[in-house]
């Protein structure tokens, strides 16, 4: 669960740092207090979209900081902490997100710097937000067959995990007789093409580390006359005219004299021996290569022509002659697929009716474990209905097969609903009002609030344009999804106000021409007079402290028999 918020220099907020408990959080104010504006900063910090118009006027930068506390070791956010290479201490993750005024935005979890998509994916398996124009997964019929799915996870996740897995292999084996399955002409260029090439690299007679060698052997033929000279001084020091050798030869003599009278020259005449006999050694090896040493401009020219080859070939097949040859191969592979393509066709193409046929039987056990899910969800859904007061809706899940597979097999799940008796089921996106839609998702976080992982579920005003009989069931509909998981609810309603486990209060204020906004959890007291201003507008009167004082006992009651 989210257990403490920091947010500074954001929109009209300056600094603000808040603690949240387990159950049902409700956060009241007047309209423009910033109570939205605190969402805003959630969905930014679990990776929302972003800019330097969220920064406090006169601010460099916003910081936004939410740590979090995780209970079960088995949470889906533990894999994608591990695969981030992020380390987690004593269940806590914290997430930080610095907004610049320059449009940079820096990301960080539990310390660590991350991308802004590593944020977003983590954030979204530790918050669920929702707001009243939000139902994206209602509103979108691609999203139906996943919520489907969740629902029946435990029975689908076997056969979904064999399907996934055969179904990337006949993906993969598609695209390649796609590759093969050119026109003839095409065909005919490529093949022509490709022997053209491999005629030249063959012809080339690449061998690696022959480059590293001519350039050696072009940088010793450029500078011939420096060689010879500079070894020839060297040896005429060591054992020509200069005698060099010959005089370490008498100093060598003279201190092997000396040693055997008096032991202290006896390390300084082994020194001078050996030293006399690596010159000695030195200068052999120096006269073997002058010996040898002989200028050849022919095979200089020979050396710069083999080394334009190279940069020839490069240009055309790689950065470097590792790279040339691995696309020889390459080009070899595919040659040898264009000029036996009916062969290798025809085994491909056997290959993937195989496949279809396994992939078929894997998509039939699916379609009948989801049409018995979708069942039960459907009656779960309509349950949930009616305790929010849509007694006539129906609700049914719709099928259709594709004529083609897909990462889910071939069914197309849309979700269709009535609202009015006499009307047929139509796709709910195009047919459900805003109320019925948050009632809709209401129903499906009910029964999905106990299994999907979510650390805290943030609703902002979900319950906008209801009222009555509607406003109570939607408050006491939040209460329960809150005894699983934890809930953040911004709201206008006083009964869900009255079922707060915490109740803050959102207040604005103008001191020296300046906005801030405040967070302050209020007592039973405040908590009254809150509710009552919420039931009432502005003006609160004694009366309207009754009513308020009535619907937190009879909210306090409820929550007992819901627990």
């Amino acid at each position: 669960m989210l257990k403490e918020l920091s947010i500074r220099n954001f929109a009209i907020i300056e600094d603000l740092t808040v603690s949240f408990s387990n159950g049902l959080t409700v956060l009241t104010g007047e309209t423009g207090a910033g109570k939205s504006i605190i969402i805003d900063a959630v969905h930014l910090l679990a990776g929302g979209r972003g800019n330097s118009e969220f920064i406090r006027h006169g601010a460099r930068k916003a910081e936004l900081g939410g740590l979090f506390q995780i209970s079960s070791s088995l949470h889906p956010v533990h894999k994608k902490l591990e695969e981030a290479g992020i380390e987690i201490e004593e269940d806590t993750i914290i997430l930080r997100r610095d907004l610049h005024d320059t449009g940079k935005s820096i990301c960080r979890v539990n310390g660590k710097l991350v991308p802004l998509s590593v944020l977003r994916d983590i954030g979204a398996s530790l918050i669920d937000i929702h707001g009243q124009h939000e139902n994206q997964e209602l509103m979108d019929e691609k999203q139906h067959i996943y919520l489907l799915d969740h629902f029946a996870e435990e029975q689908l996740a076997p056969i979904q995990e064999v399907y996934s897995s055969q179904y990337e292999e006949y993906r993969s084996l598609k695209r390649e007789l796609a590759s093969i399955s050119i026109d003839e002409q095409l065909m005919a260029q490529r093949i022509d093409l490709y022997q053209f090439q491999m005629k030249e690299l063959e012809d080339a007679k690449l061998r690696l580390g022959e480059e590293d060698e001519l350039l050696d052997e072009r940088r010793r033929l450029m500078n011939f006359n420096k060689i010879f000279e500079r070894s020839n001084e060297a040896y005429e020091a060591i054992q020509g005219e200069s005698k060099g050798l010959d005089w370490i030869g008498n100093a060598m003599g003279a201190l092997e004299d000396a040693a055997k009278v008096d032991d202290q020259f006896k390390e300084a005449s082994e020194a001078v021996t050996t030293a006399f006999y690596a010159l000695q050694d030195a200068a052999h090896q120096v006269k073997n290569v002058l010996d040898e040493l002989e200028f050849d401009p022919a095979r200089l020219n020979e050396v710069e022509q083999r080394l334009a080859l190279f940069q020839n070939l490069k240009r055309k097949y790689g950065s470097t002659i590792e790279e040339i040859l691995a696309y020889y191969d390459k080009i070899k592979t595919e040659l040898n697929e264009l000029l036996n393509r009916d062969e290798i066709l025809q085994v491909k193409e056997r290959k993937v009716l195989e496949m279809e046929s396994a992939l078929q039987e894997l998509a039939v056990q699916l379609t009948a474990i989801r049409k018995n899910a979708a069942h039960h969800l459907s009656e779960a859904i309509m349950a949930e209905l009616r305790e929010l007061h849509m007694e006539k809706a129906k609700f049914i899940v719709n099928f259709d097969e594709l004529s083609f597979f897909d990462a889910n097999g071939k069914d197309q799940v849309i979700f269709y609903i009535s609202t009015n008796v006499g009307e047929p089921p139509k796709s709910l996106p195009k047919i459900a009002s805003g109320g019925e839609l948050s009632r809709m998702m209401l129903a499906l976080k009910t029964i999905f609030s106990s299994s999907n992982g979510i650390t805290s579920i943030i609703f902002d005003e979900v319950d906008t344009g209801v009222s009555g009989r509607v406003a109570q069931a939607i408050a006491e509909k939040i209460a329960a999804i809150s005894i699983n998981s934890q809930v953040l609810c911004i709201s206008h309603l006083p009964q869900v106000a009255a079922m707060a486990d915490h109740h803050y209060f959102i207040k604005k204020e103008v001191n020296h021409d300046r906005t801030f906004t405040s967070l302050l959890e209020i007592d039973t007291k405040a908590r009254i007079e809150e509710v009552s201003r919420m039931m009432s507008g502005a003006e609160i009167t004694d009366l309207t402290l009754q009513h308020a004082t009535e619907l937190l006992k009879m909210a306090n009651a409820r929550k007992k028999q819901m627990k």
